[in-house]
């Protein structure tokens, strides 16, 4: 067993598992000098996707860094891109804790945290410092904006005007920007994915992103691995109508069906986003059927169970260009990513 499995086994798992996340994130930003030299050991295929040069196709999900408070020390661990957020337009404390919850025999986690950020305007004011001092080794860096819960989603004027608020002040900071739509843990938001709701909002974000940027920022609306088939369709076409640039396909889960973990484990979890190896599946189907709908132009970022590199190529194979995760980092420790990118570095580079 690996070192960080036998400390996650005994000693993370018996600790709140959001305390144990600040503590970790505080020991990775902490140790940024000594993951800079481990990234330098990195041997990472660097693939060209949106005209950007990105070092390595698994990324870091939304979730992780959602204040933009540890993006180079989360690169150098071997990811090749990172997502911060989800940032929405006004600061929100998120919803009481506890909010966090693993199931380790599904190595899975639950997650009702709410959005929980700075604000847009105090992250913006942090990534100025960090484009300033970041230099030519910036990482590549994606922004996930999401709906402020006060914000009540069926007022279309407040709903878009909280995610231009957002767009305004973090678009020129970022590489690709990412609109969600599909977290479980606001009230309403999922209702945003109705395509009557979804397609002003894409369009306003589209403009404004366009008005405030000195160059082309891709966008991505991500969404939920609840819908039904018929309904991804739907979104893949409007996607396709509205020039989107990529789709980010799938956020967590309201499903509890064909867990390991006990009936009272799971009741004990509560309500919230399932995260990590059980949402493979239905990930991986929502992955084809977009690729199906929207061809080979658009980008499709897969994420939702990848924790192996047997599971990353057969996401690339089913027509992902890039990849992301969250849950499988939280269980397999700092190391993970740059053993991952490599073993599809190496994959990649025997094709």
């Amino acid at each position: 067993m690996k070192p960080y499995n036998l400390l996650f086994d005994h000693v993370l798992a018996r600790t709140d598992p959001e305390q144990a996340h600040h503590a970790a994130f505080r020991a990775i930003r902490t140790a940024k000098p000594l993951v800079r030299g481990l990234d330098r050991l990195n041997r990472r295929h660097h693939i060209e996707v949106l005209g950007l040069n990105v070092p390595g196709a698994l990324g870091l999900a939304a979730g992780f860094d959602k204040n933009a408070e540890g993006i180079d020390a989360l690169a150098a661990l071997g990811f090749g891109f990172i997502e911060i957020g989800t940032v929405t337009g006004e600061p929100q404390p998120g919803n009481p804790k506890p909010r966090l919850v693993r199931l380790p025999k599904d190595r899975a986690v639950v997650n009702r945290m709410g959005f929980n950020n700075d604000g847009a305007e105090v992250i913006a004011r942090r990534l100025a410092q960090w484009a300033m001092s970041s230099g030519e080794r910036r990482p590549v860096l994606g922004v996930n904006i999401g709906k402020t819960k006060v914000v009540p989603e069926d007022e279309e004027v407040a709903v878009i005007g909280d995610y231009l608020r957002s767009t305004t002040l973090l678009a020129p900071y970022a590489d690709y920007l990412v609109v969600n739509v599909s977290s479980p843990n606001t009230p309403g938001l999922r209702n945003l994915q109705a395509v009557a709701k979804l397609e002003p909002l894409l369009e306003a974000v589209r403009q404004r992103a366009d008005e405030v940027a000195a160059r082309h920022v891709p966008l991505f609306v991500k969404i939920a691995p609840d819908l039904g088939d018929d309904e991804v369709g739907e979104l893949a076409e409007l996607s396709v109508s509205l020039h989107l640039d990529g789709i980010v396909a799938t956020n967590t889960t309201i499903s509890r069906s064909g867990l390991r973990s006990t009936g009272a484990e799971v009741d004990a979890a509560g309500q919230g986003g399932l995260s990590g190896a059980p949402l493979k599946a239905r990930s991986l189907e929502v992955l084809k059927l977009l690729r199906q709908r929207v061809g080979a132009e658009m980008v499709l970022m897969s994420v939702g169970g990848i924790a192996t590199p047997q599971d990353a190529i057969e996401r690339l194979d089913a027509g992902a260009d890039l990849l992301q995760a969250y849950t499988a980092f939280i269980y397999e420790g700092p190391l993970w990513p740059s053993r991952m990118n490599r073993a599809i570095s190496k994959e990649q580079a025997s094709r």
